[in-house]
């Protein structure tokens, strides 16, 4: 419904998202590949590491968007969805995730960009130690040209990154 979106693929997700682009006249169109990041509050006990292994994060719990009942795993917003966590909040907006990452000590997975502008300087994104890899890119209507404002979009989303 929506003229473009913005979304990442993975080894995970890759195959089964690219035939629902194809099947629906979808094309993905690759921004950038980076590395996975633990995004969590600035005082977290891991915030100084220059990395974080999974193994480090079993004692804290990993807070994610709760996708429904009808959403596929291939469609999470966190990359690792099917990785078996400890501790798991699911939670349906960003306030949420934010206030319990300072509450709880909590985290979540993430490409590691961080706009202070919207969530302020009380956060931190650390490189997960990990080889796996996101690319985020956006996705568009196949032989759809876009509006000026989505182009506008993208060129100031292009300079933010």
């Amino acid at each position: 419904k929506s003229e473009l979106g913005i979304l990442y693929l993975n080894e995970f997700n890759r195959n089964v998202l690219t035939k629902i682009f194809n099947d629906s006249g979808i094309e993905f169109i690759p921004l950038f590949d980076c590395p996975i990041s633990v995004y969590l509050w600035r005082e977290h006990p891991l915030a100084d590491r220059r990395e974080i292994s999974i193994e480090q994060l079993a004692p804290y719990p990993c807070i994610s968007f709760d996708q429904g009942e009808e959403n596929s795993f291939y469609f999470a917003e966190e990359v690792m969805s099917t990785y078996h966590y400890r501790q798991v909040i699911r939670v349906s907006d960003r306030a949420t995730i934010l206030n319990m990452m300072v509450g709880l000590r909590g985290y979540t997975l993430c490409s590691g960009i961080i706009c202070e502008e919207l969530n302020g300087d009380l956060y931190r994104a650390v490189p997960l130690r990990t080889e796996e890899k996101m690319t985020i890119g956006y996705i568009k209507k196949k032989q759809v040209p876009l509006s000026g404002i989505a182009q506008k979009y993208l060129e100031e989303l292009k300079e933010f990154i």
